[in-house]
């Protein structure tokens, strides 16, 4: 059985002087010591041709992950492409967490579904360094050419003799080897794996369903300190005053002081520490806290009027981020012409871990155990924010229990750094409530298109017109994070006649990325607006959407971007259609609807099935999803992702919704944001093409397609266009 454990300090120590020893040599562009140099460090004999691959003269192989583990299943996924090169069982290897680590081979966060793609190909070769090396041992130890040994599986075997050789018995060779060039090294044929592609279950799952302290809410140390941090309710606002001398005579407080917070929306915030001997103690402290606010102008700002204004300016043209053909004399000439609005609220990120970091500052040195998306911004906001040095700041990173672009923030390890920094030398964990999780989160932002379509008598969509009112932070010439929209943004590439333009309205609401930033609510107005112009058309659904799409072929970008492959979208349309038995004769009150969407280099469409009684009641009985993003490695993971993302649409979709009044967020909690409850979770079928290209990632492709095809499931069943979100926002009754 795989197990899972984390790194001790210690053993970032070890990293740090075997890095020393092997003199700064990079493998990858990244600090790989050699066998010899982890050797000597750790006083113990050992095999470590990398930073990532260790195995002891016992046997034991132990695989580092230096990427956070948000449930996405990278822990196990990337361990699992070295071990599949390294040729070693699945069931003899250790995966450890490794901290943060300054100049590893690439981004050590989590997001934009780059994990995957960002390490395939790299580890791989990893793995194959270690197998090499191996193999060249156990070649000195026979005395025979190294062609004639062939690693299988933790032995290397005499392909002449038969003999074989366990790893742990070539452990005091390999490691005095010099270590290959990675590009020279062979990897293996696809087609000989044995380990990639098959259901590979999580390391930390048995940890996990025995509640096991893997979570950053989690952390315990001896004598922690627990504190709570308070922000103003209205965003940007800063500390005049707090009664802090009433909240410091408080049974089981600590301490209470005012942060002055930073410029930085992204970093500290200005607010009022409550310090405690437990939890309880400073969440009910927050209670009698009294504070003067000095109040921006964001108190201003409401959601009523952000939709006020994007509908007046609905007709306008905003400035033209592309335009081709000649689309106004199209509309003046087309036989058929639709036009329609769409709008999306402001959405939480809804972690079930709510935003939490212990930090202790002793010795000039900070160390954080933190459940961070992004430890290197954690890492360089304390370092700059307390003027250390780089190595006087250790992060610690924890299982993440949700994430989904939030803790790609840095906010919340900012405070709990600044509290401990007051109070050096005793561990303190700051947790925040749920109602301050909601209402200090960075929102998926609210969104308006202003459609307009024609289709010809032929059937054919002849031109296509998008005006997209979006929000910047105090700005109307720069987006807010994930609030853009991308210029080759389907239809465009796919037609002659095409035309996107965009207004920015100002707001003071701090935004960020969220899952599939951007694409998680511009795919539902786009892929909606399409099922308009199909049914104007005369058209099914799916032919009109392949007909679009035109033949197999790569479609380049306009600027930056990625190609489009239409082929690769195509056979999920297909695939998915197909699976679900798209068209078949449903009774009023059912439908079905199909969407699909390219997203983070990933091809995906999704069917929805529905089912709406007379009276407006919605059940959604399937989803059904085809999927492109080549080669998978785990496939119990790759599922899970897919099934988790199509879940988290359904769920934003149906409830979710922030809205600022006052400059204030006026939901709180699951009672007024619900979550989808699990009698409402359909019959979910994930089906994969494996196409040989490149692998891509899988945490946000599948959510964009999945919250049209219900809406245009809905509309199916009962006649009823859902051009707002979320749904309850539409009366879904019908009569026959």
């Amino acid at each position: 059985m795989t197990q899972s454990s984390t790194l001790s300090r210690i053993a970032r120590r070890d990293f740090v002087k075997a890095s020393a020893l092997a003199g700064g040599g990079l493998l990858l562009s990244a600090l790989f010591p050699s066998s010899r140099a982890i050797a000597a460090a750790k006083g113990s004999s050992v095999f470590a041709p990398n930073f990532y691959i260790k195995i002891a003269s016992d046997g034991l192989v132990t695989l580092i992950s230096k990427n956070p583990e948000i449930g996405q299943g990278i822990k196990t996924s990337l361990p699992m492409i070295i071990a599949e090169e390294l040729e070693v069982p699945w069931e003899n290897v250790t995966v450890e967490q490794v901290g943060y680590v300054q100049g590893l081979q690439g981004w050590q966060g989590a997001g934009g579904s780059g994990a995957t793609p960002g390490h395939y190909h790299n580890f791989r070769k990893v793995g194959a360094v270690g197998r090499t090396m191996l193999e060249q041992a156990a070649a000195q130890k026979w005395s025979v050419p190294v062609e004639e040994c062939q690693a299988d599986q933790g032995f290397v075997k005499h392909t002449k003799s038969k003999k074989k050789l366990a790893y742990k018995d070539l452990v005091d060779i390999a490691a005095k080897l010099e270590a290959p060039d990675p590009d020279s090294v062979t990897l293996k044929d696809p087609k000989n794996f044995k380990l990639l592609g098959r259901r590979i279950g999580g390391v930390d799952n048995h940890a996990i369903v025995t509640g096991g302290p893997l979570f950053g809410i989690d952390q315990q140390h001896e004598g922690l300190l627990y504190a709570s941090f308070v922000r103003s309710p209205t965003f940007g606002d800063k500390v005049r005053t707090a009664n802090l001398d009433t909240i410091k005579r408080m049974t089981g407080v600590v301490d209470a002081f005012i942060i002055e917070g930073t410029d930085d929306r992204f970093g500290l915030q200005p607010g009022v520490a409550i310090v405690a001997h437990d939890t309880w103690t400073a969440f009910k402290a927050q209670q009698s806290l009294q504070v003067l606010w000095e109040q921006s102008d964001t108190a201003e700002q409401n959601s009523f009027l952000y939709q006020e204004k994007a509908q007046s300016l609905a007709s306008e043209q905003g400035k033209q981020l592309r335009s081709d053909g000649d689309v106004e004399n199209v509309f003046k000439n087309a036989p058929h012409v639709v036009e329609a609005s769409y709008d999306y609220p402001y959405l939480s990120h809804t972690n079930l871990e709510p935003q939490n970091t212990t930090a202790l500052f002793k010795d000039g040195v900070m160390e954080i155990w933190s459940p961070s998306q992004n430890p290197g911004s954690g890492h360089g906001q304390v370092k700059n924010l307390f003027k250390l040095a780089d190595d006087k700041v250790i992060v610690h990173m924890t299982r993440i229990g949700g994430g989904f672009g939030r803790r790609l923030m840095a906010d919340f390890i900012c405070e709990a750094a600044a509290i401990a920094h007051r109070l050096e030398g005793r561990p303190v964990k700051v947790t925040w409530t749920r109602e301050q999780d909601m209402r200090h989160d960075y929102y998926r932002a609210a969104g308006w298109h202003h459609f307009k379509g024609a289709v010809g008598d032929d059937g054919k969509l002849a031109a296509w017109s998008d005006h997209f009112i979006t929000l910047g932070l105090n700005s109307t010439e720069q987006t807010g994070h994930g609030a853009g929209i991308s210029s080759d943004e389907f239809p465009v590439r796919f037609i002659d006649n095409a035309r996107l333009t965009q207004t920015i309205l100002p707001s003071n609401v701090p935004m960020g990325w969220w899952r599939a930033p951007g694409s998680c609510a511009i795919a539902w107005a786009v892929q909606s607006f399409v099922d308009e112009l199909a049914e104007k058309a005369g058209r099914d659904p799916l032919e009109f959407r392949l007909e679009i799409l035109g033949p197999d072929r790569s479609l380049e970008p306009a600027g930056r971007g990625v190609p489009y492959n239409a082929g690769r979208m195509k056979g999920v349309l297909r695939l998915a259609a197909e699976k679900a038995d798209w068209g078949k004769k449903l009774p009023k009150g059912q439908g079905q609807g199909i969407a699909f969407h390219f997203s983070h280099m990933g091809y995906v469409a999704v069917v929805a099935e529905v089912t709406v009684t007379q009276n407006g009641s919605l059940t959604v009985n399937s989803l059904i999803a085809g999927v492109d993003v080549g080669p998978i490695v785990n496939l119990s993971g790759a599922e899970n992702q897919v099934q988790g993302s199509m879940l988290d649409a359904l769920s934003s979709a149906w409830n979710q919704e922030i809205t600022i009044e006052n400059g204030r967020v006026r939901q709180g909690n699951f009672d007024d944001s619900p979550l989808l409850r699990i009698a409402q979770s359909p019959k979910l079928e994930v089906h994969f093409d494996q196409t040989d290209n490149p692998p891509t990632g899988l945490g946000e492709p599948a959510f964009p397609p999945t919250t049209p095809a219900i809406s245009n499931a809905i509309y199916a069943a009962t006649g009823k266009r859902i051009r707002t979100l979320p749904f309850t926002k539409t009366d879904l009754s019908w009569t026959s």
